[in-house]
């Protein structure tokens, strides 16, 4: 007669809930953008695809915050993220203005889909081992900002996607381009969030607020074009001298870290003395 005690104990899987809920929120969001942009609805795709953004912001922290992180919540995050961040935005842009252009409108918004979908492999598999402060390629959340950003100032202001198709193609393969590419883009995972502020400091974050408010399409258009645009030229700062690999290509970022740590041992000997 075999002992309770000594049969194996049996393990209940399940996933986290509120996590995956704000991913499957992000998912939604990301959904709702191609289903708008099929039904003519262009603003609302666009603000969708930010409003997956922020719940693409949420899973994570909210994850770390309550221990609920999971190799499943980080799959399933991937997933989310290519259809919110990579399929929505080539979607919204070409039923927008690159229709028009027939077999080179659909590329080029290909392009931005294949692109994305490399972009999150890539970053996968540099977990833990990528120097925390930079981000290698465009972010895709940061790309999709590009895209949807300017079709949502488009609609705003009565232009005509078809109107300007080539240039919309030639961004939407450039922002897919970016996120593939070498060049480093600030993450922000230095600033202390959770560190006290002043109350000045508090009261500009509201005034920064309000003025996104008061014009969000124009103002997100030239924030995120900026962040893009940022890449090159920190790259270019950084390292002693341009080479391709810095560009596109296998990059083991020996150099950049070279020329960090000289900063960082130049500026500790400036404070000594």
């Amino acid at each position: 007669m075999t002992n309770k005690s000594d049969s194996p104990t049996t393990t209940h899987r399940g996933i986290y809930l509120l996590p995956n809920l704000l991913t499957t929120a992000g998912l939604f969001s990301g959904f709702f953008a191609i289903v708008s942009s099929m039904n003519g609805n262009f603003e609302a795709a666009a603000i969708a695809i930010f409003v997956a953004m922020i719940f693409d912001g949420l899973d994570g922290r909210v994850a770390r915050m309550t221990n609920t992180q999971s190799p499943f919540g980080a799959e399933y995050d991937s997933m989310a993220d290519i259809v919110s961040f990579g399929v929505a935005p080539a979607i919204v842009t070409y039923n927008y203005g690159l229709s028009s252009l027939g077999k080179f409108g659909w590329l080029a918004a290909f392009i931005y889909v294949a692109c994305a979908a490399l972009r999150l492999a890539r970053f996968n598999t540099q977990i833990g081992v990528a120097d925390g402060r930079y981000f290698q390629g465009l972010a895709s959340p940061a790309a999709a900002a590009v895209i949807a950003s300017l079709v949502w100032c488009g609609v705003g202001y009565d232009v005509s996607g078809h109107d300007y198709s080539i240039p919309l193609a030639i961004i939407t393969a450039l922002c897919g381009l970016f996120m593939v590419s070498n060049f480093r883009y600030s993450s922000f995972k230095e600033i202390e969030w959770r560190g006290k502020v002043s109350f000045v400091a508090v009261l500009v974050i509201v005034l920064i607020f309000t003025f996104v408010a008061a014009s969000p399409a124009e103002i997100l258009l030239a924030v995120f074009a900026l962040y893009a645009l940022s890449g090159p030229v920190i790259t270019i700062r950084t390292v002693k001298k341009l080479k391709l690999e810095h560009v596109v290509g296998d990059n083991n970022d020996e150099e950049l870290s070279d020329k960090d740590s000289s900063k960082k041992a130049t500026t500790k000997e400036d404070k000594k003395d």
